[in-house]
């Protein structure tokens, strides 16, 4: 039964491995077609801040994916090398994931605070509206 059981982790192993890594993969395309994009039409150093704010969240998801195959891989009868991996790998990948936050989340309050200034006094105008991460914030999408 253990034997069936490690054979059904180890497929699911690589589908999780596979996941975060297509993320990934995903992910740098996305940011690198909208960096060339952000060079060609905008030239200003603020339109990249959208485009590294999406390959942040994109970096943190394929890590979180990539953390849960680690997980798996201990989680029917693990060696003490593969909790000795776990031990190594987890932290590394936990401390990588949580900076990536703190950036995005820095990035996210500097654009909001930008907007912030750009808005007129009146409020009659949309706020940010010549910021190129402004549509995306207001319509509450992720960057």
């Amino acid at each position: 039964m253990e034997e069936l059981l490690q054979e059904v982790v180890d497929v699911l192993i690589v589908i999780v491995e596979a996941c975060g890594a297509v993320v990934i993969i995903i992910g740098a395309v996305w940011a690198f077609i909208r960096f060339a994009w952000a060079g060609l039409v905008h030239r200003s150093a603020g339109a990249f801040v959208p485009v590294r704010l999406t390959l942040g969240r994109f970096l943190a998801l394929g890590l979180e994916f990539q953390l849960a195959g680690d997980v798996l891989r201990t989680a029917v009868a693990p060696s003490w090398d593969e909790i000795g991996q776990l031990a190594a790998i987890a932290p590394i990948r936990t401390v990588l994931n949580y900076f990536l936050g703190k950036e995005i989340a820095e990035e996210r309050r500097e654009i909001e605070e930008d907007e912030e200034k750009e808005r007129p006094a009146g409020g009659s105008e949309r706020a940010g509206a010549g910021h190129p991460a402004s549509s995306e914030l207001r319509a509450g999408r992720q960057v």
